[in-house]
C-alpha cells in the first residue's frame, strides 16, 4: 500500500532520537480545543449522526418484527418441509436489511463497511441455494443483528432525543419563556411539583441559569451521540460486514497473486537478460573459437588474435552473469548482511549517498532481500529522476517492524503513478509481506520514502 503524505495529508513520518517512527501533526487538529466543542452542536456530522439514531428506531422495529416472526414461523414449520424455505427466505431478507444498514452507516456515519462474502452454492438449483443460506454464518449474523439491535436502537433514540430536546429547549428558553405566562395559567417552566408546592423558572436569574444548563447539555449532546453511533459502527462492522477471517483470506489471495505475477515477471526478465546478453555473447564466442581453430595451422597469428578477442568476450560475459546474479540475490547480502550490501548499492548510485544501518540482528532472508531490493529501486529512481545532489539511507528496527527511510534533496513530485518511478512495483513487493510504503514528495522540496516491513528474527 502506498500512502502519499506531506502537503495533502498533513502528517509525516520521521526517525526520532530514539530511532523510532513518530507521527507529526502539521495541522491545527480536528477534535481538540474549545472551538471544536463549541462547533460540535451545529456541525453537519452531529446532525447526520442524530438523524441516523432517529431513523434507526423505525427501521430496527421493522427488522426485529420481521426477523422474529420469520424465524419463529420457520422453526415451527420445520416438522414439515415448508420450514426450510421459510428460514432461507428470512435469512435472505435479513441480508437485505444488512445492505440497507451498511448503506446508512456509509452515508450518515462516514464508515465504509465491507460487504460480506457472497454466498455460493456448490451445486445449481433452489435446494442447494437454500442449503448454502442455512449454512452461512454471515446470514445468521444478520438475523442476530436484526434481533439485538432493536433494544439498542430504542435506548439510543430515547437518549439522543432527550439530550437534544432538553439542551435546545433550555438553551433557547430566554427567547420563548414569555409564551408560558401569556398563553397558560403558569408563571413559567415547571421544575417540579410536590403537593401544593410548585417550582417554576420565572425570575431573570432562574432564566439565566436555565440557559446555562441548556448550553452545557447542548454542548454535551454531540459527544453522547457520537458515543452511541460508535457502538452502532462496531455492531454493523462486526455482524454485517465481512469477517476478519474472510478479509484476511481475500487479502492473502490478492497478495499471492501479486507474488506469483512478480515472480513470473522476474523469470521473464532473467530469461530476456540471458538470451540477449550472456547467451548471445557465448554463441558469438563459440563461433569465434571455431574460426580460430580452423586458422590455427594456416595463420597462427590471426588465430592468436581471434583467441585474444574471444578472451575479452569471456570477461564481458562473466561480468554480465555477475550483474545478473547480483540482480537475483547479491552474494554480499547473503554473506555480510544489509549494511555491506546497501553500502555497495550506494557506491554505484549517481549521487553521494549516506548509509546508516542500525539493526540488533539480521532479519529472515525474505525480509532482508525485500529491504535490499527496495533500497536498490529507490536509489535507482534517485539516479534517474530526482536531479538530487545527495541522498541518505537509514535502516533501523522499531518494535516488531523494520523501518527503511530513503531521502534525497531533489526536485520532488514523486508518486506511485509517476512515470518510471517503480513505486507501484515496490508496493506489490511490500504488500506481499504486510508492508507499507509511505511517500513524502512535495514539489521542489525533495523526496522521502519510508518503507515498513514486519520483523522476523533469523532462525
Amino acid at each position: 500500500m502506498v500512502r502519499g503524505w506531506g502537503g495533502a495529508a498533513g502528517w509525516g513520518c520521521s526517525r526520532g532520537a530514539e530511532g523510532r517512527v513518530g507521527i507529526m501533526d502539521n495541522g491545527k487538529g480536528t477534535g481538540g480545543g474549545v472551538g471544536a466543542v463549541l462547533r460540535a452542536p451545529i456541525e453537519g456530522r452531529t446532525w447526520r449522526e442524530f438523524g441516523y439514531l432517529l431513523i434507526g428506531l423505525p427501521l430496527s422495529t421493522l427488522y426485529f418484527s420481521l426477523a422474529i416472526t420469520g424465524v419463529s414461523l420457520g422453526a415451527g414449520l420445520l416438522v414439515t418441509f415448508l420450514g426450510v424455505p421459510v428460514l432461507a427466505g428470512v435469512l435472505a431478507m435479513c441480508r437485505g436489511f444488512g445492505a440497507v444498514e451498511r448503506a446508512r452507516v456509509r452515508v450518515l456515519l462516514g464508515a465504509d463497511i465491507a460487504d460480506p462474502a457472497p454466498i455460493r452454492a456448490k451445486k445449481a438449483g433452489p435446494l442447494a441455494a437454500m442449503g448454502a443460506l442455512l449454512k452461512s454464518g454471515s446470514a445468521w449474523r444478520h438475523v442476530l443483528y436484526s434481533v439485538i439491535h432493536f433494544p439498542w436502537a430504542v435506548f439510543g433514540f430515547c437518549l439522543a432525543l432527550t439530550f437534544w430536546a432538553v439542551g435546545w429547549t433550555l438553551l433557547l428558553y430566554p427567547l420563548w419563556f414569555w409564551v408560558i405566562p401569556t398563553y397558560t395559567d403558569q408563571p413559567g417552566l415547571m421544575l417540579f411539583q410536590n403537593g401544593d408546592y410548585s417550582s417554576y423558572v420565572d425570575s431573570p436569574l432562574e432564566v439565566a441559569l436555565a440557559c446555562l444548563a441548556g448550553l452545557a447539555v447542548t454542548l454535551a449532546t454531540p459527544w453522547v451521540i457520537r458515543a452511541l453511533t460508535t457502538v452502532d459502527r462496531v455492531m454493523v462492522g462486526g455482524l454485517l460486514g465481512r469477517s476478519r477471517l474472510a478479509s484476511r483470506v481475500t487479502e492473502l489471495e490478492s497478495d499471492r497473486g501479486v507474488v506469483v505475477d512478480t515472480a513470473a515477471a522476474d523469470l521473464r526478465r532473467i530469461e530476456r537478460d540471458l538470451h540477449d546478453g550472456a547467451q548471445a555473447r557465448l554463441v558469438s564466442l563459440a563461433m569465434d573459437l571455431g574460426l580460430a581453430k580452423e586458422k590455427l595451422t594456416e595463420d597462427p597469428r590471426a588465430a592468436a588474435r581471434m583467441v585474444d578477442e574471444a578472451h575479452g568476450e569471456v570477461k564481458i560475459a562473466l561480468q554480465e552473469l555477475r550483474d545478473l546474479a547480483r540482480g537475483i540475490h547479491p552474494a554480499v547480502l547473503t554473506d555480510r548482511g544489509l549494511d555491506a550490501a546497501l553500502s555497495s548499492v550506494a557506491a554505484r548510485c549517481a549521487v553521494p549517498v549516506r548509509v546508516a544501518v542500525d539493526l540488533p540482528a539480521r532479519p529472515v532472508a525474505a525480509i532482508e532481500g525485500i529491504a535490499y531490493f527496495t533500497v536498490s529501486e529507490l536509489l535507482q529512481n534517485i539516479s534517474k529522476h530526482s536531479m538530487a545532489r545527495s541522498a541518505s539511507v537509514d535502516v533501523w528496527k522499531s518494535g516488531e517492524r523494520l523501518l527503511i527511510q530513503v531521502a534525497d534533496d531533489g526536485r520532488g513530485g514523486a508518486g506511485a503513478s509517476g512515470g518510471g518511478s517503480g513505486l507501484a512495483g515496490l508496493t506489490g513487493r511490500l504488500d506481499a509481506v504486510d508492508g507499507v510504503l509511505v511517500v513524502d514528495s512535495p514539489a521542489g522540496a525533495g523526496t522521502t520514502v519510508t518503507a515498513e516491513l514486519p520483523w522476523r528474527d533469523r532462525g
